[in-house]
């Protein structure tokens, strides 16, 4: 404080530090803490310190999907009617929503964008609408409780999609394409010929390519879902086929089909000549001996 009106006498400010001082120094603002019941400034204040949080958990995230790779599956397959479709897993639960009669059938744009859209809206517009200044947990019952009920929904509803989808693979039988292909790549490694790779493995060369049953072949359609060169496109490779089943169960999947229709019969299409002939060449592309 001031004890007179002489010009060079030193200036002592008590009080709100925010009064400017007599050199021009920037006030120092005090801390939000010394105002009970305040927040502080969104921008910049609070913005920054999010942002930041934000960097922090997006790094991290990063180096956990180049440490740990999404693994990839094999090429989508039309005919492997075993195949049990699933959605990635942060995707579960409105996966498990839309399997409930009143989110499917009749009422699926209710289970599609009704209720996502009611969710997410609500979590858009909640700084919005919950403008109390209360931080406290127990002191806002009303957004607390709200997200209980989304934390335990979400996670229960993505529960109860993996067990059932589990339930399913052991029910028919079904081995997982992950655990396949580590199946396989163990077999290849104490082969002798290093890790399974899809695409990669060895191909088989036909056997008589000239032969007219692959003639007949073509002009049945076979090669839109076996490949232009048998090598498999949209249906199994038939290359090397011969090593897997006998002439006569290629005879009875040419002529009854297979598969619940995946393979098609073609019993009214080919003569009983022609199956023979085409059985009789398939049964003959077998891999090279070692």
């Amino acid at each position: 404080m001031a004890h007179g009106h002489k010009s060079d006498e030193k200036i002592v400010y008590v009080g709100d530090s925010r009064i400017r001082s007599k050199s021009g120094d920037k006030p120092i603002p005090p801390d939000y803490t010394s105002f009970p019941g305040k927040s502080e400034a969104f921008i910049p204040n609070f913005l920054l310190k999010e942002w930041m949080a934000g960097v922090v958990i997006l790094v991290g995230f990063l180096v956990l999907t180049i440490a740990e790779p999404a693994p990839l599956g094999y090429p989508a397959d039309p005919l492997n009617g075993s195949f049990i479709p699933m959605p990635d897993w942060y995707f579960l639960f409105i996966y498990q929503l839309l399997k409930y009669p009143f989110a499917s059938g009749d009422y699926i744009v209710l289970g599609t964008i009704g209720i996502p859209g009611i969710a997410f809206g609500a979590l858009l517009l909640a700084p919005f609408l919950d403008t109390g200044k209360e931080r406290r947990f127990y002191r806002r019952p009303i957004a607390s409780s709200l997200m209980l009920v989304s934390l335990v929904a979400t996670v229960y509803l993505t529960w109860v999609s993996w067990h059932h989808y589990t339930g399913e693979l052991e029910k028919n039988g079904v081995i997982p394409e992950h655990i396949e292909r580590k199946l396989k790549s163990e077999e290849q490694i104490k082969a002798g010929k290093g890790r399974f790779v899809y695409g990669k493995e060895k191909v088989v060369e036909l056997v008589k390519a000239d032969d007219p049953a692959f003639s007949i072949m073509k002009e049945a359609q076979c090669v839109a879902c076996h490949g232009a060169e048998l090598e498999g496109a949209n249906g199994p490779s038939l290359r090397g086929i011969g090593d897997k089943i006998s002439k006569e169960e290629i005879v009875d999947t040419i002529t009854n089909g297979k598969n619940n229709g995946a393979m098609p019969s073609f019993q009214k299409d080919l003569s009983p000549e022609k199956i023979e002939q085409i059985a009789t060449w398939l049964s003959e592309q077998k891999a090279p001996a070692e």
